[in-house]
């Protein structure tokens, strides 16, 4: 099954905090992780956030500024933030393709959130509450989300990453997921934001992320090259750089 490393946080600042938890049973076909990135204290200098390929959409609340949320733009690079010296976020992952609700963007950990949605109130809902009471604070509004159809189970991509060990080019995934090539491509496009080939080079540079062999590239040359072209790092150095 697929199973996204969304960041890499950085192995010299044991002062951050990051923690990811499991969704509610029901919601496991929507939502990947809930997840709380923190400082205890503050920071001698300012961290960078280091956010990695994704084809997860993501739901961001500030808990130390509440004007300020959003829904995330999803990447085929990685993008870094400058986080400042202390700063508290509490995060919905949503599984790719799921998401049917307002456009994602980017900037969302430095503007104040001006859409539809009532995540302004959400975030006063999660404020002074810790990790867990937060955790039931999130599925309640994903339910209410699934309710009103903003988020749905997604049956291409389900289908894509219970095969994921069969799949080495965009046939096999169109073939997995019972769709011809262009019907894949209009699908994928319109639920993920991705073509099938990015949508893929994703998913695989994901896997080799979590340690996966299943995916080989051609060689190893050629994986270097992908892993550096997405993360601006060859494998070696974003190891002993980032905690993944």
């Amino acid at each position: 099954m697929y199973d996204p490393k969304g960041n890499g946080k950085d192995k010299t600042v044991p002062e951050v905090q990051f923690v990811e938890a499991e969704p509610p049973q029901h919601l496991r076909g929507i939502v990947h992780r809930f997840l709380d990135l923190k400082t205890d204290g503050v920071l001698p200098e300012d961290y960078r956030f280091h956010a990695l390929p994704d084809a997860c959409c993501y739901i961001v609340f500030d808990q130390l500024d509440r004007k300020i949320a959003g829904v995330s733009k999803l990447r085929a690079t990685s993008e870094e933030f400058n986080l400042g010296r202390e700063f508290h976020f509490v995060n919905i992952r949503f599984l790719p393709g799921v998401w049917c609700g307002e456009a994602a963007h980017m900037g969302i950990i430095d503007m104040p959130y001006s859409g539809d949605l009532p995540l302004l109130d959400l975030n006063g809902a999660l404020a002074g509450q810790g990790f867990e009471a937060q955790q039931s604070v999130l599925s309640d509004f994903v339910d209410r989300l699934v309710a009103d159809k903003m988020v749905a189970p997604n049956p291409v991509t389900e289908k894509i990453f219970q095969h994921l060990d069969d799949i080495h080019t965009v046939g096999d995934m169109a073939e997995v997921a019972n769709l011809s090539t262009r019907q894949l491509q209009r699908t994928l496009k319109q639920t993920t934001g991705f073509a099938p080939h990015d949508f893929l080079k994703v998913l695989r540079l994901q896997q080799a992320l979590n340690g996966s062999d299943t995916w080989s590239y051609a060689d190893q040359s050629h994986f270097i090259h992908s892993f550096r072209k997405a993360t601006g790092y060859t494998p070696g150095r974003y190891s002993r750089k980032f905690d993944v």
